[in-house]
């Protein structure tokens, strides 16, 4: 996908997202989300947050405190801002759907697959639905596939093929994961939520991997 319909595929996202978190009841903002560590309120923090990161100073101040630990550092700056009440997240979401400002050391194709999944991180343990269209989603998925660290393993996916069954879309080499492509995504992001989806001789590799 080019440029400007990443961008719109953000935005639907973001748009998708806040319509359901605004639905949720007070109980449904506590649930843990699929991103490990993380309830619904934080995972609409990160998302919120993407668009309109805090000043300078803060992010200095936290960033201090991570010690250079990437990911450490995200966690703190999101827990802080999911401290905000849930409609002000859920208007936060909503009001900065449409833009395309870019947090530094990021690029909007990491905001696109970052956006897909941290919705389906809060939709289904949920058992809500955000649809993702399978050539969105394939996009996504090749360019989370490059992604190590810091943020993932950079062998994490080493000696597995993965195969798209809904699109063609296709990654790697070694024994197969074929499913669909949304479940693909999960599992390169480090999700196994959607595993009962895939099949092949490579599922019980990855499956371990993941533990």
């Amino acid at each position: 996908m080019d440029r400007e319909t990443c961008w719109q595929t953000i935005e639907q996202q973001r748009r998708a997202i806040a319509d359901l978190l605004a639905d949720l009841s007070a109980d449904e903002w506590e649930t843990p989300s699929l991103c490990a560590g993380w309830r619904v309120r934080e995972v609409a923090a990160h998302i919120a947050l993407t668009p309109q990161p805090p000043p300078i100073g803060v992010m200095v101040g936290t960033e201090i405190r991570a010690r250079g630990n990437y990911n450490r550092f995200i966690d703190d700056l999101t827990r802080r801002y999911a401290k905000h009440p849930a409609a002000e997240l859920v208007s936060a979401i909503h009001a900065n759907a449409g833009s395309r400002k870019l947090p530094k050391l990021t690029n909007y194709r990491n905001i696109l697959f970052d956006t897909m999944v941290h919705g389906q991180d809060i939709a289904i343990p949920l058992g809500r639905t955000i649809e993702i269209e399978p050539a969105a989603a394939a996009a996504a998925t090749a360019h989370a596939v490059t992604v190590g660290w810091p943020v993932w393993d950079n062998h994490r996916l080493d000696g597995i093929r993965l195969v798209a069954s809904d699109v063609d879309w296709t990654h790697g080499s070694g024994p197969e994961i074929r499913g669909p492509i949304t479940a693909l995504l999960l599992l390169v992001t480090g999700r196994s939520a959607a595993m009962d989806l895939l099949a092949g001789d490579g599922v019980a590799a990855m499956t371990a991997r993941l533990r």
